[in-house]
């Protein structure tokens, strides 16, 4: 747990979707129980915090400058940090019993968007995917929509329901975006730790953070256990790639979930952990439009 260092005490109550941004080696990331938008540069140690009105679930970076963001009530676009929202897609759904979650864009710059289902008592999170203005539904059979990732070869697509403790693979198709040949790439026993966001390596390891296991596993390509790193909170819920070489491993976490018991343990849990690996990660897509 030595390695493993808190690099922003953010004591947020659900930090999620880490996104590093390489020209300005500025971490990004969301509380999405607080309606919050963070970004931290790293180099100046500059921090700063956008309210808004609703969750904002997942978002990423756009080609021409600004962000494309999954909020409850829909999918907007902003053009800078503090620029107002614009409209992309109006949610479908119902907003009461569903809100985005996780979500990246696609090697093509189509932007993917995963929604979870509250009630977890039918399989009604989809995954989303938006280009041109327009969306399609990739994929809908999960609880809470989570770990989307793709291999260096653009080929397959990763994608978890981390209620049902599963990872998928899908086949995929980068000129078309079309997801296909949904299996299973690994399961995890119940009881210790959920698999919740997730980043791959440029060498097609799959690193997932384990909601409620306190660790990190890196997961080759064939769906082996290649490595567990712990971490002092319980509940972490997302990794990035970053830092300079990008071999800095960031690790979002959760503070609401913990008990009072495992605050006085972990107090630094909501905060941004990193953690120098040996794999270099891959650079982020962005929004194509």
């Amino acid at each position: 747990m030595m390695d493993m260092r808190c690099v922003l005490d953010a004591q947020a109550k659900l930090a999620e979707c880490p996104r590093w941004d390489e020209k300005t080696q500025t971490l990004y990331f969301v509380d999405i129980d607080s309606f919050e938008l963070h970004a931290y540069n790293t180099v100046s140690g500059d921090h700063s915090v956008r309210q808004f009105d609703e969750e904002i679930g997942c978002f990423s970076l756009a080609e021409n400058g600004g962000f494309i963001a999954a909020f409850r009530s829909g999918v907007y676009t902003f053009s800078d940090f503090n620029s107002p929202l614009t409209l992309y897609w109006q949610a479908d759904y119902d907003q009461k019993t569903t809100r985005f979650n996780d979500g990246r864009c696609d090697p093509a710059g189509r932007f993917l968007a995963g929604t979870m289902y509250s009630p977890k008592d039918a399989f009604l999170g989809g995954l989303y995917q938006f280009e041109q203005g327009q969306q399609s539904l990739l994929d809908q059979a999960a609880w809470t929509s989570n770990g989307l990732a793709f291999s260096p070869d653009q080929k397959t697509m990763y994608y978890s329901d981390t209620p049902n403790h599963i990872v998928y693979q899908f086949d995929y198709d980068v000129s078309t975006g079309q997801a296909s040949n949904k299996r299973t790439f690994i399961e995890f026993p119940r009881g210790n730790g959920r698999p919740d966001g997730a980043a791959v390596d440029r060498e097609g390891n799959y690193w997932s953070a384990l909601y409620q296991g306190q660790r990190v596993v890196k997961i080759s390509p064939t769906g082996d256990i290649l490595a567990e790193y712990p971490l002092p909170a319980t509940y972490p819920t997302m990794v990035a790639f970053g830092g300079k070489d990008m071999n800095t491993l960031f690790v979002t976490t959760c503070r609401a979930a913990q008990t009072d018991a495992e605050l006085e343990q972990f107090p630094q849990a909501g905060g941004i952990f990193a953690l120098d690996v040996e794999n270099k990660g891959q650079i982020e897509f962005r929004f194509a439009g």
